[in-house]
């Protein structure tokens, strides 16, 4: 018995040794994105007459993945002075193995003018091709430049964000890449007198599964906020993703401390005494998914005042910090509801006349609207 023991202790061992021997360690391979990006032209001079005509297109080589899928291209822009980061860049999503993109002179007039190029000046725009399928690749960036144009630029894009921490919202409807994905922010105590809870929306388009989540960092390697049911959020990687109920524009909440979410769908509208409509019928914007802003065009007068409002009631609405020219939050439930925000004025024209006007929600560090005069 006592070298039947000994001999199975042996087996044991070697075969220990053996399975040790065989062990292999499997290395992500590499993605190959040497893409240098061909445009059209480097220089764009924009007009109200360019608005429909297409100014700049776009080329690239495709990536090349170690599995044989689908590549999802998108194309980021962003100001030269933010390339260290990207954090403010505006997206375009391309599709999956298209391997160009053109660009309509209002989108390119609408992003210059929201990166901080004033009107009717020239400044540079900064482009770069983001490859997704299981891992994000970026080609070498390209800089054109670009002259927007407005007549009367009122209460222009702040030049910097706000500062406030965000969490990220990768879904079915930007290929699931974090890295590219909408975000939601946490104001800073004091500003809306509460923490924890996390704010943004974000433009569902017909015909997805309408499927996201919540993630801490632009990539899958941190936390990420599943479905805890009932309106919970599970801070459990393999927890299923959350869903909305069909396509619309959503405000959504995440409160990381309860774990806790929500979904509105909004529609925005302009309401006042500087409208035709005065302060007694609101006059509804349309949501353009290709600039990401809520735009309407009407006749404003100084003698009177506006605000932006959601569905048509009084809960969730802006006006505008004298000292800063921001705009922020006067009523908004999820910040407590009441006044989220103390010492805001109402919106003005500096002149009569005819104006289109714009709400750009898509960056909650750097909500803005401007106006331009024809």
């Amino acid at each position: 018995m006592k070298k039947l023991i000994n001999f199975t202790l042996i087996a044991l061992v070697t075969i220990a040794v053996a399975c040790h021997k065989d062990a292999t360690v499997t290395k992500l391979q590499p993605v190959k994105f040497d893409s240098n990006v061909t445009a059209s032209t480097n220089a764009i001079i924009l007009s109200s007459t360019s608005d429909s005509t297409s100014v700049l297109t776009l080329n690239w080589t495709a990536a090349t993945y170690p599995i044989k899928l689908k590549v999802t291209y998108t194309v980021q822009i962003d100001a030269v002075t933010d390339t260290g980061t990207w954090a403010n860049a505006k997206t375009a999503v391309v599709g999956a193995d298209i391997l160009t993109k053109t660009f309509k002179g209002a989108d390119i007039n609408t992003w210059a003018l929201a990166l901080g190029i004033p009107g009717n000046t020239t400044g540079q725009l900064v482009f770069r091709i983001q490859a997704y399928q299981d891992r994000n690749a970026y080609s070498k960036p390209i800089t054109i430049t670009v002259t927007p144009y407005v007549s009367i630029f009122v209460a222009p894009p702040p030049p910097d964000s706000l500062g406030y921490s965000v969490l990220y919202l990768p879904g079915d409807y930007q290929g699931w890449s974090p890295g590219t994905a909408g975000t939601v922010a946490a104001p800073a105590v004091g500003v809306y007198k509460t923490s924890g809870i996390y704010e943004g929306y974000i433009y569902e388009p017909a015909g997805g599964t309408y499927h996201f989540k919540f993630t801490s960092a632009p990539d899958w390697n941190h936390i990420n906020y599943g479905d805890g049911s009932n309106g919970a959020l599970s801070t459990d990687g393999q927890a299923g993703d959350l869903v909305l109920p069909g396509p619309g524009f959503y405000e959504l909440s995440a409160d990381v401390v309860n774990l806790k979410w929500t979904a509105t769908p909004t529609t925005w509208a302009i309401i006042g005494d500087a409208t035709p409509n005065g302060w007694n019928t609101e006059t509804e914007m349309t949501y353009v998914p290709a600039k990401h802003v809520w735009t309407i065009t009407l006749n404003l007068i100084k003698s009177g005042s506006f605000k932006f409002r959601a569905n048509n009631g009084w809960n969730n609405d802006f006006g505008i910090d004298p000292v800063t020219n921001r705009i922020f939050y006067a009523d908004n439930p999820i910040f407590g509801g009441g006044g989220a925000k103390g010492g805001l004025n109402n919106l003005s024209v500096s002149e009569d006349g005819n104006y289109t006007v714009y709400l750009d929600l898509s960056n909650p560090n750097r909500y803005y609207y401007y106006l331009q005069k024809h």
